[in-house]
């Protein structure tokens, strides 16, 4: 298959390039499929823009809070308006339903016009990107739990369960407004409460301290 690495096909990664990883695990009490972006060295500003707009795409739909039984497709240009701004866009769904120990992409839950209306219990992902053929690929996918929003009115939003740290080196701050920078300091509160305690009871003291730096305000 040409998605498995062999000898012909795999190359060195270096440290002056994106490195974009697709990936997740089937558990017994679910599945989980989560997509981060990196650069271990100095980003072009062009790549540092384009992360920075698909992050804050992925917060825009992932802080939404819309009225009960709204179809996905209503909210998607959420997770694209960012992007749209500067005249950029990504060629693929903004999310799929998740399966419990069953399909990664299960269907019908989602973004597509042919998927149902999102309701309480359902989980999704989010997943805006961007790419430039033959130079790099961002993607930034989350896992979010589709909950009751605190409003008078039943109205939804999202409870986002993929508790990692996206990457500092490629986030411009200056473009983030107060309100997602509010919603990346409590995501990173979220990831120290829920995974800081594991790391540390699992004696995993080196990702311990990655993920104390990689969760600063």
């Amino acid at each position: 298959s040409p998605l498995s690495p062999s000898n012909g096909s795999s190359r060195t990664l270096s440290a002056r390039e994106m490195y974009l990883f697709d990936t997740g695990g089937q558990y017994l009490d679910g599945t989980t499929d989560i997509t981060r972006t990196v650069h271990w060295g100095e980003p072009t500003p062009l790549q540092k823009e384009a992360y920075t707009r698909v992050l804050m795409g992925n917060i825009d739909l992932s802080r939404l809070v819309f009225p009960s039984n709204t179809a996905g497709v209503m909210v998607e240009s959420f997770a694209r308006r960012a992007l749209w701004d500067v005249g950029l866009n990504y060629g693929h769904g903004t999310g799929h339903g998740i399966g419990n120990f069953l399909s990664v992409h299960e269907w019908p839950v989602g973004f597509q016009s042919n998927n149902v209306p999102l309701e309480a219990g359902m989980f999704t992902s989010i997943e805006p990107g961007y790419y430039q053929d033959g130079e790099f690929g961002i993607r930034i996918e989350d896992i979010a739990l589709v909950v009751e929003a605190q409003t008078e009115e039943p109205f939804l939003t999202f409870e986002v369960v993929s508790l990692v740290p996206y990457d500092r080196n490629l986030i411009d701050l200056s473009l983030l407004s107060p309100e997602q920078i509010h919603y990346l300091n409590s995501y990173y509160e979220r990831i120290r409460a829920h995974v800081g305690p594991e790391l540390l009871r699992q004696r995993l003291e080196d990702a311990y301290t990655w993920l104390q730096e990689s969760t600063e305000p």
